[in-house]
Parts: structure tokens; sequence; C-alpha cells
């Protein structure tokens, strides 16, 4: 081989550049021994880079939130994160509301649950959530399930290898408000999550506990005419209404990476609850002429009614995913979830003032245990400029409940016999869904339809005949988000969605939830089905950003609990499909960051909320005809004192919501932290 001359460059990141010329190599081979690069003077000049986590993320079919940006839930649970979006509204006794709706679904890292949502996130630390995402229009591979769309919790787990460890504890201030009840709450709680992540492998391990009760007063007013006697009877309360409430929790997540084209994750998820509502409260009962007003009798007693809700909930997920030479995607995944839900109504009217003496004492205890399973199967394939999804999904659920009804001084059986009994609900749904997606320059695009079979029966203890519904449904999705600039997004969509109806909305058994109201089910109630559309604006700016949505529900079969006399002082409480209903509101939101100390968080939701019918409330024909609005709105500061110190506040108001046959009432709410 000829001699040649040859020049080397010898190049490296954060060092200089280094050239050696006129290489003679002889024979094909040459050894230049060690090179010494000199490190680049660059390297000794810090650098710098500084941003603003993104809190609040508008896509074209979810508003996602980071959970970190609300202090003031820190310590809490799912509820407080949850209560500071802007179409979510939680009232004094935990009910949570979407759009105005207390029906919608609930999903943790994707898997949907069937438990009652109150149940399922007071059982989930603030602490341990990463970001929810708010589903208000879902698409077509999302269950169909929920009147106010799909919440999704995700938590959070391992970011970098190795281990982490994150604890956390909280304790609760006197009330700014005493209201003189029996015992001071109690507020307490603490939660640690352990993550450890390496190669393959990721694990997550975290559990917790909290005391969280609250002090309240009730004030109730109600009247029953009687135009055959010409009667006017009038029951008004008022006493103490306060909640114990505890709940402890563990959760397990792994996920294993075979290799490249293979995926394994399981996860389990198992809490305890308890919940006791105390109401003691004073009733002045008086009949008068209906006419003339003048006093017929008047009685005046004490009732203690002590209602208590617990239970246990557990959920675990098995799911593989493969992924072919094509990129395309198959996932196979099992899901199990079992309640034994449980509690109870102890009604103790009492003589006024000596309330030592008894005039009735009713125990009402009952078991709610509920079974699910669901199996899926998706399948994902890229085609064009889009992506096509599809798959199958078994749902098969058992809802059982057995209700006992005890009373002294002792009454005829056959009263007794009303409130005794059992129950078994069985649901069983086949679906099938296909969508696609994509974008095309500025415009982002997804359509789909599902297509579901669902059969459901309920059985009762003391009707021979199966109560049976079978129903075949198609569900329509679309949604569009348009890019007008960096700045400014456009979007629209639309969902056909279902609320089910619960083992509480199906079961005739009456419970006696106040000494003037025993409440009862139809197991003969029929699904609503809802017909969503949306309009909004994003708009992002340098400091923060802002989105607003007008958006509109037609309900077909609402279900409402309706009131009917069924004594002068007893009202009967029902769940009845009650006409039909339509909804229009209006929601935004803005996160804000004046100064690099100060952010804010500002939400709101007005709506306007119409039902009407003729339906019939215990074979008794009944007229409905109510609309009003309603509206809510959440907020929160905080303000960063140094690195370590942080201080924040938050607020809440729920105004007063429109029912069938009149109006809940208000719920105010604020809260300090640091």
């Amino acid at each position: 081989m000829p001699q040649c001359s040859y020049q080397l460059k010898i190049t490296f990141l954060g060092y200089d550049t280094k050239a050696i010329k006129n290489i003679s190599v002889t024979n094909g081979s040459i050894d230049l021994g060690t090179i010494m690069l000199n490190p680049s003077s660059k390297m000794l000049n810090e650098v710098a880079v500084k941003g603003q986590k993104i809190n609040a993320l508008n896509k074209i079919d979810k508003q996602s939130y980071k959970a970190g940006q609300f202090e003031s839930a820190k310590g809490g649970s799912a509820i407080d994160v949850l209560k500071n979006l802007p179409s979510v509204a939680v009232n004094s006794e935990g009910d949570i509301s979407v759009r105005g709706s207390a029906g919608f679904m609930i999903l943790i890292n994707g898997k949907p649950v069937l438990a009652d949502a109150q149940t399922v996130l007071t059982q989930l630390p603030a602490n341990a959530i990463d970001n929810i995402e708010l589903i208000t229009a879902p698409s077509a591979k999302y269950d169909p399930d929920g009147r106010g769309g799909i919440i999704n919790i995700v938590t959070k787990n391992g970011t970098t290898d190795g281990v982490t460890l994150s604890a956390n504890a909280q304790g609760g201030l006197p009330s700014t408000t005493d209201y003189n009840n029996l015992k001071k709450p109690k507020r307490f709680g603490a939660d640690a999550t352990i993550n450890y992540r390496k190669g393959k492998w990721d694990l997550s391990v975290g559990g917790n506990y909290t005391r969280n009760d609250n002090e309240g007063f009730r004030e109730g007013d109600v009247y029953t005419k009687n135009s055959v006697s010409n009667t006017i009877t009038r029951f008004p309360s008022t006493g103490e209404r306060s909640f114990d409430r505890y709940n402890y929790a563990g959760r397990a997540t792994i996920s294993y990476t075979a290799d490249a084209n293979n995926a394994f994750s399981a996860g389990f998820y198992s809490g305890k609850r308890y919940q006791a509502r105390l109401a003691d409260l004073l009733y002045h009962n008086t009949t008068s002429n209906l006419t003339t007003n003048a006093l017929i009798t008047s009685t005046t007693y004490f009732n203690s009614n002590l209602q208590t809700k617990e239970g246990t909930f557990n959920l675990g997920n098995l799911d593989y995913t493969h992924t072919f030479a094509d990129k395309s995607t198959l996932t196979a995944g099992l899901l199990y979830e079992h309640d034994n839900l449980y509690g109870g109504t102890q009604n103790r009217n009492l003589k006024y003032p000596n309330t030592a003496d008894t005039i009735q004492y009713v125990n009402n205890p009952y078991k709610r245990p509920i079974s699910a399973y669901r199996f899926k199967l998706d399948h994902s394939i890229n085609i064009g400029k889009g992506k096509l999804e599809s798959g199958y999904q078994l749902r098969y659920d058992t809802q059982d409940g057995a209700f006992s009804y005890f009373v002294t001084p002792a009454t005829s059986q056959i009263d007794i016999a009303k409130f005794r009994g059992t129950i078994h609900a069985k649901n069983t749904i086949n679906s099938f869904y296909s969508q696609y997606s994509g974008k095309v320059n500025k415009l982002e695009y997804a359509g789909g339809l599902r297509y579901e079979y669902a059969t459901r029966t309920v059985n009762l203890s003391y009707d021979s005949n199966p109560h049976n519904l079978n129903l075949s449904n198609l569900f329509p999705s679309a949604s569009l988000l348009y890019s007008v600039n960096e700045g400014l997004k456009l979007k629209a969509g639309y969902s056909k969605r279902v609320q089910r109806t619960t083992n509480l909305e199906l079961n005739p058994i009456p419970e006696r939830e106040h000494s003037e109201t025993p409440e009862e089910g139809d197991p003969d109630l029929l699904p609503e089905f809802v017909d969503l559309a949306e309009l909004g604006l994003i708009r992002n700016f340098s400091k923060g950003s802002f989105f607003t949505t007008l958006y509109y529900q037609h309900i077909q079969n609402p279900i409402q609990r309706l009131n009917s006399v069924y004594a002068d002082t007893i009202l009967n409480r029902v769940y009845s499909n009650a006409g039909a209903a339509r909804l229009f509101g209006l929601e935004a939101g803005a996160n804000l960051s004046p100064f690099k100390w100060w952010t804010m968080y500002l939400g709101g939701n007005l709506y306007n909320y119409k039902i009407q019918g003729n339906i019939n409330i215990l074979s008794t024909p009944v007229t409905i005809n109510n609309t009003n609005w309603a509206y809510s709105i959440n907020g929160n500061t905080n303000f960063m004192l140094n690195k370590t110190l942080t201080v924040g506040a938050n607020v809440n108001y729920l105004s007063k919501r429109p029912t069938a046959q009149g109006q809940d009432g208000a719920f105010p709410g604020t809260q300090y932290i640091r």
C-alpha cells in the first residue's frame, strides 16, 4: 500500500476541537497514542435555565390540571383537589357535581370504577395525585357512562432511576364558626409514597390515613296541606347536622417493559371509609285550619338521627401491550372491583324537654356489596395522517342489597315488612367501538361510534317476577380543535352519554333518611340518555392561560328524588324518571402568574336547568315544571415567601340548585393554609 498523508479532527461536547495534520499511514494502520483534549472555557460559565410549570392544559378532548398547584388541597383527599376545578362543585355533605350533574364517571389511571365518586375519592390522598383530567365530551373509546362526562385521576410514579420517598402530615385548626355540636371535630392525617424505578421496572407503593370531621347546623321548614280536612301541618326543625369521617387506604402499581415490543403492568388499590352523620333536631309540629290558620294541635319532640356509611373498596388491574413491527399496538386488560358497603340509620324520637323518654326507636341497617369485572381488547394503528382505534369490552357487575328494620315499640308486621328485604341487580354490557383521529395543518379532529348491548335484571325478595331491561344503543362522538395562532385555539365537541341507574335508585325498600323522610327507589327505573354539545375558546399568554366553554345538554328520562305526602308529617322521597330536561351553561377558568412569587387560579360555572313532564309518584299523577339558574365559583392563590415557605388561600361557593320540585340550598366554603 502506498504511503498516504491524512488530517485528523477530534471534537467532543464541552471540549476544544483538536486537529492533527500530516499523519502518515503505512501498511494501513497507525498508533497515535493518548490524545489529550482541553476543556472548553465555556464550561466554566454557569448556565441557568428558568421556566414555569404549566399547571393547566386544554386539549381536543380534555382539560388537564396539575394537582400541585392547589396548595390548600395538600394533605387532604382527591375531593379537595377536585373542588377547585371550574365545572366541579362540592356541597356540605361531600356530594360532587360536574356542570350541575352528580352523574359522572371516575377513572383512576384510566381504569373505570363502579363505586360512587365520594366513596372512591375520599380514600385517595391529594399528595398522591399528579394531575386530574376533566373529559367533558368523551370520545367513543371511553365508556359512555356519566351525564357530566369523565374525571380521570392520574397518580404519581417514579420520574428518575432510583428510589424516591414522599411523606406528608396534616392537622386541622379549629372551625371559624362554633355550632355547639356534641363533639368537637378532629382533623389530622398522613400519607407516604415510595417509588422505585430501575431499568425495565417501575414500582410505586403508598398508604394514607385521614380524619376529617365537620361541624354543622340544619334548618328545615316543611309543610303539607290536606284539602280534604282543610288543614295545614307544619313541621319545622333546627339543630345539629355534623359529620365524623375517616378513611385509610393502601395502593401499589408495577410495570415491566420486557423489550421494545412487550410491556406488562398491574395495580392494586384497597381502602376503608367511614362516615357518621348526626342530625339532632328539635321539631315543632303544628296543625292549623287551612282557611283561618287557627291552631288545632301542637307537638314538640326531639329527633336524634344517626346515619352511618362505611365499607371497603378494592380495585385490581392487569394489562399487557404488544407493539407490532408497523408500530400498531394491541392491548388486553382485565379489571376487577369489589366493594363491601354497609351502614344504616338509627332514628330516635324523644320527648322534650325530657329527652330520656323515648317515643320511638327505629334501626334500619343495610348491606350493599358490589362486584364487577371488565375485560378490554384495544387495537391502534396509524393510517394515513391519523390513527384508527378500535376495541371490544365486556362488563359484568352485580349490586346486591340486604335491608333490615327494627322498631320499638313494636308496630304492625305489615309496616315492618315494607322496610325489610333483599335486592339483587345484575348488569351485562357488551360494547364495540371505532374512532379515527388526526391533524391537518391547524385542525385536529376525532370522530367515532360506539355500540352497546346492555341487559339489566333486578330480583326482589318479595316479588317472584324479575324486573328486566334490555337496551341496544349507538353512542356517536366528534371533536374539533383549531389553532388560530400560537396563543388562540377554538374547539367544538359532541358526545352521546348514558347515566345508568345505581343500586340505591333501583331499591324499592324504604330507608328512614330522617324522622319525616323515608327514601325508596324504583326497580323499573330507566337510565338517562344525554346529548352533549360544547363550543370553547382557549387563550394562552406569557403570564398564564384562560379558557371558556359554552355547553348544552338534553336529558331524556332524568332521574330525580321526588317528594310526595305519605302522612301529614311524613314525606315519601322516591327516585323517579321525571319527564325530560335540558341544561345550558358557561364555564370559564384562568391560571395567572402576575409575578414569580404569586400564582392564582379562578374558575366558575353558570348554568340554567329546566325540567318538565307529567309523571306518577307512587301511582299519584304529578306535573313537573321547574327552571332556574345556578352557579359555582372556585379560586385559590399562593404567595411564595421564600424557597421553603408558601402561604395560600382558597374559596369555594355553590349557589342554590334547581331540582324537579324546588331547589337545594347554597354552600359557601373558605379555607386558609400555610
